[in-house]
């Protein structure tokens, strides 16, 4: 017998008050309106509402509301699917014929959201389902001051049904500001509040099939069944190519599991007690297909031949990547290695196939300007890595090792790759290309500490990112290089880490293809904070309300691969709207209450630099339409100094062909 389970928010939210009692309908069903001066029924709301713009806190719905404040205050509850900003109901329905013209949409925006003698009180009331509750809420850059805030809000309570179970949702810490001089009729609750009742997290959106299996996160970061969906009781360090993921923490958007997830195309989803939930044990071990949705995920069991064809008919279509570039040799600096006279775009895609993904990349960020500080930084090309495997015999014994009868199982292919992995490592390095690594540390970095980080021709690239598929190792100066050595005959041989095998294997790249550079900076110890960041807002990709988002922690902590129990500074940075507003998604364990991991001039430097990295790689990655970002890491150092250390274009880029 099949069993088919639908969960939605609202049957596993957890309410702590009845729900309001309900006035007559306003809507009649179905009616589709343009917009209503009351919500009396949970049917007009539904209207009226749409997924916000901004969806940072899990299970919302909104409609947009617009007062009139020379129209005695007319109050407009919107479509706000047929009118998904301010501005297209107000020009629509709100000028002319005897009120004022409504301007130009850029006139709009820097008036009515931040002038004191605007005309409107613009905003939006919201539902979250887990917590059960409505709230009035402004964009995180609304200037509105208290009796603006107080005077929308009273109106709002007055007109719905909810009205007396009406919050106001401080979206910013500028709005956050104004809470004091609010009266006490003015409900608050904070986003920390609303977390709190949250106990479903969608991170990737889709479905997929494959068999349910639950395991502990230190179990994936070997081997797991591609065709597995699997549920974990935290968040692993790693994971291979697994049809779906469910986490009974919560992560982050740029959680390696995230990062991989959204690369893939395979739904991710965060769900609180997934690991002793009935529902999803209930299936342990069946064959199912799991769908994750904004405001809902559904499970259901199907027969292992309907996987079979769902995933015949899902396989993506294999990756070409341009194989070694092998005339290239030397040690380059980063600077020398775009050629500044071609077109961005162009002068990336020329060098990946001699310096990688990540050194190309790098590379780039140097041409920028002292906007974006960053450590000096040099690269090995491909070439020696090759010349390695071609000396010492190794691509013959791969392809040795793929005659093996037992080849075609994965868990013994991982076993006869790390036989692979450990003879290039035991294979002599040549001295030559010692000689000349060693003299660029002692001459340009003063025989520093160097960390040298894995950078081949298939990863962070627009259409695959090859996020955490390879090693990095850091290299102390010793006379006799041996710790160097240790480092890159390390690096070299993650190319072929079964894991990275098993991915490039499930997208159709060519493993013989694939190179490995390597690109080196000085390593930094007791660093004073570190992030991830993406330069666009990764929780509104229609680009109506451009943001960064930032994950940051305080030291050397991991923000992508946190500890037990670790939390971090979450961070939605309006960087480019006037009085850059920010909103503080979650907050770190490792900072005293009440603090932030960054300063307020540390987080407007590091906006600085994301900024003029979204401009800088436009060219290269963001001109095909769509939402495009860039994937960048950090630290601020020892001595507090900003330093960018990558920059990569963020998982589903789409360029013109």
């Amino acid at each position: 017998m099949r069993l088919l389970l639908v969960v939605g928010l609202l049957a596993t939210g957890c309410k702590d008050r009845d729900a309001p009692v309900e006035w007559d309908c306003v809507l009649a069903a179905d009616s589709d309106p343009d917009f209503s001066q009351q919500i009396g029924c949970r049917g007009d709301f539904d209207q009226l509402a749409s997924l916000p713009l901004d969806a940072s806190i899990p299970g919302a719905r909104s409609a947009k509301t617009v007062m009139d404040r020379v129209d005695d205050g007319a109050l407009y509850f919107t479509n706000s699917s047929r009118y998904p900003i301010h501005y297209d109901f107000a020009s629509a329905h709100l000028s002319g014929n005897g009120l004022p013209i409504v301007a130009d949409l850029g006139s709009f925006n820097a008036t009515e959201y931040y002038a004191p003698d605007r005309r409107f009180l613009l905003g939006a009331v919201t539902w979250y389902e887990e917590p059960g509750v409505f709230v009035y809420e402004l964009a995180p850059y609304d200037t509105s001051d208290a009796d603006m805030i107080t005077t929308a809000y009273r109106a709002i309570a007055e007109n719905t049904y909810f009205g007396e179970e009406l919050y106001f949702h401080p979206t910013s810490q500028s709005i956050e500001g104004l809470v004091p001089q609010l009266p006490s009729d003015v409900r608050i609750i904070t986003t920390d509040e609303l977390f709190a009742g949250i106990t479903y997290q969608p991170l990737n959106l889709g479905t997929s099939m494959g068999q349910l299996r639950f395991y502990r996160a230190q179990e994936v970061e070997d081997f797991v069944n591609y065709r597995e969906i699997v549920v974990l009781d935290e968040i692993p360090n790693d994971i291979s190519i697994v049809a779906g993921t469910i986490t009974a923490e919560f992560q982050t958007p740029l959680a390696h599991i995230n990062v991989l997830a959204q690369n893939r195309g395979t739904p991710n989803m965060a769900l609180k007690g997934a690991w002793e939930d009935e529902r999803l044990r209930a299936l342990e071990g069946a064959w199912v297909e799991l769908t994750v949705e904004g405001l809902g995920w559904s499970i259901r069991e199907v027969t292992e031949a309907e996987a079979d064809a769902w995933w015949a008919q899902s396989r993506p279509d294999p990756l070409d990547v341009i194989p070694m570039d092998l005339t290239v040799t030397g040690i380059w600096d980063c600077a020398d290695i775009i050629d500044p006279e071609l077109p961005l775009g162009d002068a990336i895609s020329a060098r990946v196939p001699a310096f990688g993904g990540k050194a190309t990349n790098m590379a780039a960020m140097t041409h920028i300007g002292p906007e974006v500080p960053m450590p000096g930084c040099f690269a090995t090309p491909v070439y020696y890595y090759n010349q390695h495997m071609e000396t010492h015999g190794l691509w013959d014994r791969y392809h040795e090792l793929t005659q093996d009868p037992e080849w075609g199982d994965a868990r013994a292919r991982a076993d006869l790759l790390e036989q692979l992995q450990e003879e290039i490592v035991a294979a002599p390095l040549d001295p030559a290309l010692l000689a000349l690594i060693m003299d660029k540390i002692d001459a340009d970095f003063g025989r520093a500490k160097m960390r040298f980080r894995s950078s081949t021709n298939a990863e962070d690239l627009g259409n695959f990112t090859g996020a955490g598929l390879y090693t990095s190792k850091s290299g102390e100066w010793d006379a006799d290089g041996e710790d160097i050595t240790d480092a890159i005959k390390d690096v070299w041989a993650s190319v072929w880490n079964p894991r990275a095998w098993e991915e490039r294997e499930y997208w159709g790249i060519a493993h013989t293809d694939v190179g490995m550079a390597m690109l080196s900076n000085p390593a930094y110890d007791l660093e004073w904070a570190n992030g991830v960041a993406v330069t666009g807002n990764v929780f509104d990709t229609s680009g109506l309300e451009p943001a960064f988002y930032i994950n940051v922690q305080r030291g050397e902590a991991s923000v992508v691969l946190p500890e037990d129990g670790d939390t971090t500074d979450q961070i939605v940075y309006y960087y480019s709207l006037p009085g850059q507003p920010v909103v503080y998604i979650n907050h770190s364990n490792r900072v005293p209450d009440g603090e932030t991991v960054l300063t307020n001039a540390q987080l407007y430097e590091l906006g600085t630099a994301l900024d003029a990295i979204h401009r800088y790689f436009y060219e290269a990655y963001g001109t095909g339409g769509g939402w495009y970002a860039m994937d960048t890491e950090f630290k601020f150092t020892r001595d507090r100094e900003l330093s960018m250390k990558q920059a990569r274009p963020y998982p589903g880029w789409s360029n013109a062909e």
